[in-house]
């Protein structure tokens, strides 16, 4: 027999893990709201009131002009009753470059605690840089300077570096508390589909999926 020994080792870890070990919430697709909005407010709120943690921490997936994805976590801003979800970052950022050349994102809510996803993909438009501005104003001090420093995703040679920019850049704040990072911009996810995801043990999944269409939205289950 032949041992693959790490990897093996890694297999059956991740194979012996539990799935929805916890008690799982019944989703009533015949009793869900006609719009995406609503629903997802009510989701939402179950889980801040479950002791999801962070549950407006969400992926934000983005390609480039080459269709090569890359995803990561942040967190959600608002949500506007029109069906646009928000983020913020910087124009400069990879995020930022990639939706500049390819405006189109997909976001995911994962609460495990409760079995439940909700996926969310549109095209994606600039808020505009007076409500830019506003989001980079409601930020920590801390989480201001690092954005001031204007260098994410570049290559740190130096870890003094950062911490040089990181004292000019608090410096910066405290001069000037209405300083913003250039090209700081909130971003709407304008939904063209929303999918809700209600996991089961035995893996009669329920999927809800609101498609938006010109008089309002359509809503379809589906196949687990």
């Amino acid at each position: 027999m032949v041992d693959n020994g790490p990897a093996r080792s890694i297999r059956d870890l991740l194979r012996n893990l539990a799935v929805f070990d916890t008690e799982l919430p019944e989703f009533d697709v015949d009793a869900a709201p006609s719009d995406p909005v609503a629903l997802f407010v009510e989701w939402l709120t179950s889980a801040v009131k479950a002791g999801v943690r962070e549950p407006h921490a969400m992926s934000l997936a983005t390609a480039d002009a080459a269709g090569r994805p890359s995803s990561r976590m942040l967190i959600c801003k608002d949500l506007d009753a029109d069906g646009t979800w928000f983020f913020a970052t910087s124009a400069g950022s990879r995020k930022g470059r990639e939706l500049a050349g390819n405006p189109y994102a997909a976001l995911c809510f994962h609460w495990p605690e409760q079995g439940r996803q909700v996926r969310v993909r549109g095209v994606v438009v600039p808020a505009g840089a007076e409500r830019s501005a506003a989001d980079f104003l409601a930020r920590s001090p801390g989480a201001r300077a690092d954005a001031l420093t204007g260098r994410q995703s570049q290559v740190l040679d130096d870890p003094s570096a950062l911490d040089d920019a990181l004292r000019a850049a608090h410096a910066e704040i405290e001069a000037d508390p209405g300083a913003v990072a250039p090209g700081w911009t909130l971003y709407g996810v304008r939904a063209g589909d929303v999918e809700f995801w209600q996991a089961d043990r035995d893996r009669r999944h329920t999927r809800l999926r609101y498609t938006r269409q010109e008089s309002g939205w359509a809503r379809h289950r589906l196949w687990p």
